[in-house]
């Protein structure tokens, strides 16, 4: 659990921050809470990675998130569309997350050259 909670405010802040700097398009003040957030979700990704999550699992779950999120959260923020395609893509986003964190405790599992 040590390295989801660091991952999940890491996911907030990069989400935050991505959805502030569209709103810096109208309202330019929004870019100060861009840089705090990118901030903030560069320093939360490093802990996550210092807790110990392998950096593939880390940063699929990090991106893939962000991207989902991002996408759902523009909609009603923004107005902007969110066709059935577009659902179809955010949901192979998150079969691939699943598909890359079963992969990683299978590769941690998996007995080396000597113990074989």
């Amino acid at each position: 659990m040590s390295t989801w909670l660091p991952l999940a405010a890491a996911i907030v802040s990069e989400v935050s921050a991505t959805l502030a700097l569209r709103a810096a398009v109208d309202q330019p003040a929004w870019y100060a809470l861009t840089v705090v957030g990118y901030l903030a979700a560069f320093g939360l990704l490093a802990r996550t990675l210092e807790a110990g999550m392998p950096v593939g699992v880390a940063y699929a779950v990090w991106a893939a998130t962000g991207v989902a999120a991002t996408a759902v959260l523009a909609v009603p923020l923004f107005g902007e569309s969110l066709s059935p395609t577009a659902g179809v893509g955010i949901a192979l986003i998150v079969v691939g997350v699943v598909v890359v964190e079963l992969g990683s405790h299978r590769a941690t599992t998996r007995p080396t050259g000597a113990e074989r």
